[in-house]
């Protein structure tokens, strides 16, 4: 066969197979266009999936009679007219194809009218074939009606998923557009019922309550909002706190210049912000609009328009991390998550020695034993508060016993003073709104790993040489672990050498380590290396950081207080101190949470109070 120019309908139902995938790809291409007419409010009505019906209504600037016949013709566009347009394009759509590739395929009906004029302008095309204009009634603004999608191609139509299928990828597509942009009413419709109807909503306030409706009232009551500028960029938008994650990465929303767009880059980013606060196997939730210069970024890099490049992929990826990281810094009872109101040393009412110097970085001293607990208001044995006087007790060690705290005394701190300990794990507390329940271990593993950090930061972590080297013995894949770590290892102040065929001996530790089980923290360290090899391809600094990171995380584990250690009520208090100026003491190091507070009206509901 010779070279030959395609006929205009083939050309076009070409198109269309990168165009217009499903019914969900006709409601995007729709919308985006009546977004560019600069519409204010768009309704959008499908029926079977799509299949049957999409009808997109805007009251945007219209099109007049010659633009109405020149938009179903293959690039014709109002966007762009040359590359130097192309290369800073701020618009939705900008190909001039979209039109042309939905009418190849079904039977469109697309009716106009712009503002001035005294009549609007119908065209109908059926597969392809453009009718005359006729004069019609509608108000300013545009109406396109899609019947019949793939009724002229059987093989595209068999590819189509079920109704239901079909219909959650149209939900999805004006979920995004919903979220896009704020200032631009919705209503949508499916199989004549109404879905929503969301107002315009130029305000934060208007636009959190569209985010209720659309997203969840539970995503909005756990969203951190967040605004910054960095290096040229906008950022902003709603993080959802750590322990509102998810089973998978289904509420995770990225706009870009107004266009919703997935991309690896900016994904990437918020997975390092999270890394530190999220439990394994489980996705953050969030939202973030990102405005940039349009230069800065390539948006015809995919048929879809769903992916984009960015000419400083790395900058990009910079600005959004450390913003985020920023922002996740406030998770702990006296930032933005807390239930309490902030407060700081100078708002505490009460004087405890330790709140100075904070917890003792080698792990809390144990009370001397049961004598020196008492039950408090005769309950199990496993809940126990200091005694007055006792062995260990802040009275015994000179401290004014304390008396519980007023719950109307406005200075209490976020989380309050101690009562209990339960079951030498968990520290009961009382603060303005009623009873916070922490769990030492995970709240005290935080506190160590955030101070580790930050003095490796600072001036990098000391180590302390052992009188006798702590031996071990190990395998053949352990020694060769152990001398490829030993350089990281030694950075943290962790000196481990072989000694022998089989042995390996730990001669230093951190100084803020001192006194821990050398060897039980050798064998942790040991086995998240080799868990982790293989993951990394070169060693960036990122790369680096995070694997040093994880080494301290596994050191603060084994420094932190462990279950059934016995605390003074100046241990624990000092312990609460310290989480409330801790960054992300929300979350131990693995995600788990550290506390949970129960309001007093929480508590009378459990108890029938008032009833």
């Amino acid at each position: 066969m010779t070279i030959q120019l395609l006929p205009d309908h083939l050309v076009n139902q070409i198109a269309a197979g990168e165009v217009v995938e499903r019914p969900a790809s006709v409601v995007k291409e729709l919308m985006e266009n009546s977004l560019d007419a600069g519409a204010r409010r768009i309704v959008v009505q499908v029926e079977k999936g799509g299949s049957r019906l999409c009808r997109v209504r805007d009251d945007g600037i219209g099109m007049s009679l010659s633009e109405l016949t020149l938009s179903l013709k293959r690039h014709a566009t109002s966007k762009i007219a040359s590359l130097e347009d192309l290369r800073t394009v701020a618009t939705l759509g900008f190909r001039g194809e979209a039109l042309p590739s939905i009418a190849a395929v079904s039977r469109l009906e697309l009716t106009s009218r712009v503002a001035g004029e005294r009549s609007a302008w119908t065209v109908k095309c059926s597969g392809g074939n453009v009718s005359e204009p006729l004069p019609s009634a509608h108000p300013r603004g545009a109406t396109v009606e899609v019947r019949d999608l793939f009724y002229n191609t059987p093989a595209r139509r068999s590819f189509l998923r079920a109704t239901a299928t079909e219909s959650r990828h149209i939900d999805l597509v004006a979920l995004r557009m919903g979220l896009s942009r704020f200032s631009t009413g919705l209503r949508y419709e499916k199989d004549g019922r109404l879905n929503y109807d969301l107002p315009a909503a130029d305000g934060r306030a208007g636009q959190e309550e569209r985010l209720g409706r659309l997203l969840g009232a539970e995503f909005l009551e756990n969203a951190l909002y967040f605004e910054q500028e960095r290096q040229g960029m906008h950022l902003r938008g709603w993080l959802a706190r750590p322990k509102y994650s998810r089973s998978q990465g289904d509420m995770q929303h990225l706009f870009l210049n107004g266009r919703a767009i997935f991309d690896r880059t900016v994904a990437h980013a918020v997975r390092q912000a999270y890394e530190d606060v999220l439990f394994h196997g489980r996705h953050p939730a969030w939202l973030l609009y990102l405005d940039m210069d349009p230069a800065g970024v390539d948006v015809n890099a995919h048929p879809a328009k769903l992916e984009v490049r960015f000419r400083e992929g790395r900058r990009v990826h910079d600005v959004v991390r450390r913003a985020l990281e920023a922002v996740l810094e406030g998770t702990r009872p006296a930032g933005p998550s807390g239930s309490g109101e902030p407060g700081g040393d100078d708002a505490m009412p009460f004087s405890y020695p330790a709140r100075g110097r904070g917890l003792p970085m080698r792990g809390l001293r144990p009370g001397s034993g049961a004598g020196d607990l008492a039950l408090l208001l005769g309950a199990s044995p496993g809940c126990a508060a200091a005694e007055p006087g006792a062995a260990g007790s802040p009275a015994a060690s000179g401290a004014v016993r304390e008396p519980l705290p007023d719950p109307g005394d406005a200075g209490l701190p976020p989380l309050g003073y101690a009562l209990a300990q339960l079951s030498g794990v968990y520290i009961l507390a009382q603060n303005r709104g009623g009873l916070v329940i922490v769990d030492a271990h995970a709240a005290h593993e935080r506190v160590v790993y955030e101070r580790m950090k930050a003095q490796l930061n600072e001036q990098g972590i000391g180590s302390q040489l052992l009188l006798e080297p702590v031996r071990m013995r190990a395998g053949q894949e352990e020694i060769a672990t152990a001398r490829q770590q030993r350089e990281a290892w030694k950075r943290l102040g962790f000196v481990v050498d072989q000694t022998g065929p089989e042995t390996l001996a730990v001669r230093e530790i951190p100084a803020l380590l001192a006194g821990g089980d050398a060897q039980a923290l050798l064998r942790d360290l040991l086995s998240g290396a080799q868990s982790r090899q293989g993951q990394h391809s070169e060693d960036s600094a990122e790369e680096i950081t995070g694997r040093v990171h994880h080494i301290l995380a596994t050191m603060a584990c084994h420094t932190s207080v462990r279950a059934n250690r016995r605390l003074t009520l100046e241990e624990m208090n000092a312990l609460l101190r310290d989480m409330e100026r801790t960054p992300r003491a929300d979350q131990c190091n693995h995600g788990r949470p550290t506390w949970r507070a129960f309001s007093v009206k929480e508590l009378d509901r459990l108890f029938l109070r008032g009833r």
